[in-house]
């Protein structure tokens, strides 16, 4: 499958969850914030997070972890929230930059834009902008952002290496890269790389965690940290590759305790000019 073709897969599947956010959801990345069951999206938020958010943004939250909870975001600080969705990581950074600071989003499908644009009226936020662009295009100046943040987001790229290039471009000098992603830890088979719907849901495209440091340690970051922050099972898994019919339960014993959503970290360094 070429990029161009996993661009419209991701894109048409992320337009259909914006239009059916109260609906369920099935596989990985798309199920609601907290939905029981799901091994990847449940329960990632916090109760005093969304108690004053949108019921919408939180419905279409599609991610695998809370990146503004652990990327030590300072007040007066600019963040840029990669594949934005509804808007839920970029409203909660919002919040913890304060009214001196300014948060992000992009996204390339119109209809979450218009959902994460009602979201931000209804609550409120005037320090947020959405911004209609690929991940692999940023639409911001060289050296704009403080931090960049991302919700089971990059993997859904055929070009990680863009991705990151891109994002080391915005960054200040010194600024952070603080993300959350699913990694693969071994051999993924390839029955699921072949999988042409799960590249809408972060298992297809993940990476292994030693290719997810070179790829940043090649676009120029520095201080690279993965820190896996749920492991998933044969048993998650046989849940998530239903979709494969009789091969799933082979399929899922093969990946057991391989694949895991995980936080990861990195920084420009503070003498680079580009």
């Amino acid at each position: 499958m070429d990029e161009n073709s996993i661009k419209q897969e991701v894109r048409d599947f992320y337009a259909r969850e914006a239009v059916k956010v109260s609906a369920p959801r099935p596989a990985c990345c798309g199920a609601q914030a907290g939905a029981a069951g799901n091994p990847i999206s449940a329960n990632l938020y916090g109760g005093s997070e969304t108690a004053q958010l949108p019921a919408e943004a939180i419905a279409a939250s599609l991610g695998c972890g809370n990146p503004t909870a652990l990327a030590e975001l300072k007040p007066g600080e600019t963040v840029l929230d990669l594949g934005s969705g509804g808007g839920i990581d970029v409203l909660l950074s919002a919040r913890r930059v304060g009214p001196g600071g300014k948060a992000y989003g992009l996204d390339m499908t119109d209809e979450m834009l218009a959902l994460a644009r009602e979201n931000q009226r209804k609550a409120g936020a005037t320090n947020v902008e959405f911004l209609k662009g690929e991940i692999e295009n940023i639409p911001l100046p060289d050296n704009s952002v403080d931090v960049i943040i991302s919700n089971c987001v990059i993997n859904l790229s055929a070009d990680k290496d863009r991705v990151l290039a891109q994002a080391l471009r915005v960054l200040k000098p010194g600024g952070r890269l603080a993300v959350s992603d699913v990694v693969v830890r071994g051999a993924m088979p390839v029955e699921i790389k072949r999988k042409v719907e799960l590249w809408a849901g972060c298992i297809a495209g993940a990476l292994e965690e030693r290719e997810y440091e070179a790829k940043l340690a090649r676009a120029g970051f520095v201080g690279i940290e993965i820190e896996p922050t749920r492991v998933y099972t044969a048993a998650n898994a046989g849940e998530l590759l239903a979709s494969l019919g009789p091969n799933a339960e082979g399929i899922a014993a093969q990946i057991d305790g391989k694949f895991a959503s995980a936080f990861i970290r990195a920084r420009k360094p503070a003498a680079a000019s580009k």
